[in-house]
């Protein structure tokens, strides 16, 4: 494929226009993706591959054939993407002021670092109804549950803690991990 492009790449240099429309229907999915992953907006990595494509024609005479073409392209579409991503201005500033209020500015909107008190409340209702639920589990399975989630133990260290095999304890979790979904999923 590139002793091809090799060819359309000369004919192209020769003023060839159909020969860089060759060029352009065999790269125009790889480039579009290139730009899309360094950008993330469908239009904008559109907007670039085209870019890259135009800039590739106008500057194929500064192209050196003992290199790859697809690098030098992909560089092209990167260089473009790259500034695109510079100029890009944010949509708003966290001093600026909101309008129709009294001086306040977008740092008001953000949320508190701390929760209410009842999220808090909720959350510690929560976890003692989990801890309920794991007491009423049987032992084999109890055992597995708090070693894995309450004390974060690996499994080889449950292993090796209850003289049991891993795929046991692997078993045990899955299943006491079960239990307790069936128990919880009342809430």
């Amino acid at each position: 494929m590139d002793l091809l492009i090799s060819r359309k790449i000369k004919q192209v240099k020769k003023g060839d226009q159909d020969a860089f429309a060759e060029v352009v229907e065999y790269y125009k999915d790889k480039v579009y993706q290139l730009c899309y992953r360094m950008l993330g907006n469908a239009h904008e990595a559109e907007d670039s591959a085209q870019e890259a494509f135009i800039r590739a024609y106008v500057n194929i005479h500064t192209y050196d054939s003992t290199k790859k073409f697809s690098t030098w392209l992909y560089r092209i579409a990167t260089n473009l993407c790259i500034d695109r991503i510079r100029k890009k201005k944010p949509d708003y500033y966290l001093d600026a002021e909101i309008s129709g209020t009294d001086g306040l500015n977008m740092y008001s909107q953000i949320p508190a670092d701390q929760k209410l008190p009842e999220d808090e409340l909720e959350q510690l209702e929560l976890q003692e109804h989990i801890q309920q639920e794991i007491l009423k589990l049987p032992d084999k399975y109890r055992s597995v549950i708090v070693l894995k989630y309450v004390d974060e133990l690996s499994l080889k260290e449950i292993s090796d803690i209850l003289d049991l095999p891993v795929g046991t304890v692997k078993t045990r979790i899955h299943r006491g991990r079960e239990a307790l979904r069936n128990k919880l999923s009342r809430l």
